[in-house]
């Protein structure tokens, strides 16, 4: 860190703080090396670690599945075969029971949301200061967050891209004018024409506002809980750089904590799964309007 006994208000910012790549008001380009100067780079800067560490995630991810894809055996499995087959097994039992039409794109992107997700949230179980210390210690950068579903950048990222294909099918399947339909003809239904014109802006404002906070709403849970979680984390942490009699309480805490949030980072990656496979599955449901 900057500073060598930093404050507790200090120690908390400091790891909130992304490593940011963005113009400096000189009109440079380069890594910011305060808080300030990554706020001050505003919306066109890149969060260097999220990126960094959502990539290294999502090829392990990939890697391990070919490997173990590639030595399957029809005999007897090994373990880690057992695992892989397990985890597809429990993803294509979700997509059976909430998706009713037919898409061979569902089940591997459920597979791999949900598998990409719970290990950016695993990552928020490693000790907060050992990777941001050896970060700073062999490539002297200042700011490592390690945790890319705590950064809304990706969990933002992520929502709208299941939101774009949502509204892609929708499309598809349902035509523009079942689409149009579907946004203007619920929930108010009328037999009258009168009504029935007088609703649709009324049924348009109502689906509308549905229709958008689905992306928010699938986005900003995944990034609170584990925001709340890091911060947690981060508040244990602190009690270290206290007296004994806390390091031992800090100690206790942080394992009663870990040993937790290991069923949270777990639920809200199925969370983000569930809510995909139902989104799309309302994207492919053309009933008659």
């Amino acid at each position: 860190m900057a500073a060598t006994n930093p404050t507790p208000s200090e120690f908390i910012r400091h790891h909130l703080t992304n490593l940011t790549y963005g113009q400096h008001p000189d009109g440079s380009w380069g890594l910011a090396e305060s808080a300030q100067q990554a706020a001050d780079m505003g919306m066109m800067a890149f969060h260097v670690d999220s990126l960094f560490w959502s990539l290294v995630l999502g090829v392990t991810f990939l890697w391990v599945f070919r490997s173990v894809a590639k030595k399957a055996t029809a005999g007897e499995p090994g373990m880690m075969q057992n695992f892989v087959e397990w985890i597809v097994e429990f993803i294509d039992d979700n997509v059976r029971g909430s998706f009713r039409a037919k898409n061979d794109l569902v089940a591997p992107m459920a597979l791999t949301l949900f598998c990409w997700i719970f290990l950016m949230n695993f990552m928020d179980l490693l000790p907060v200061e050992v990777l941001p210390r050896a970060a700073e210690f062999f490539f002297g950068l200042h700011f490592q967050k390690i945790v890319p579903s705590t950064d809304p950048n990706i969990t933002f990222g992520l929502g709208l891209s299941v939101f774009g294909l949502m509204l892609y099918y929708s499309l598809k399947i349902k035509g523009p004018i079942g689409f149009a339909a579907e946004l203007t003809m619920h929930p108010f239904e009328a037999k009258n024409p009168l009504l029935k014109v007088l609703f649709i802006p009324v049924n348009f404002f109502l689906e509308f506002v549905s229709l958008i906070s689905k992306p928010i709403s699938h986005s900003l849970r995944l990034f609170g809980n584990m925001y709340a979680g890091e911060m947690i984390f981060i508040l244990i942490s602190i009690m270290f750089s206290s007296l004994s009699a806390w390091i031992l309480v800090g100690g206790a805490l942080q394992f009663v904590w870990a040993v937790f949030h290991i069923l949270i980072i777990t639920l809200q990656a199925f969370i983000f799964m569930v809510l995909t496979i139902v989104y799309m599955d309302m994207a492919h449901d053309n009933h008659a309007h």
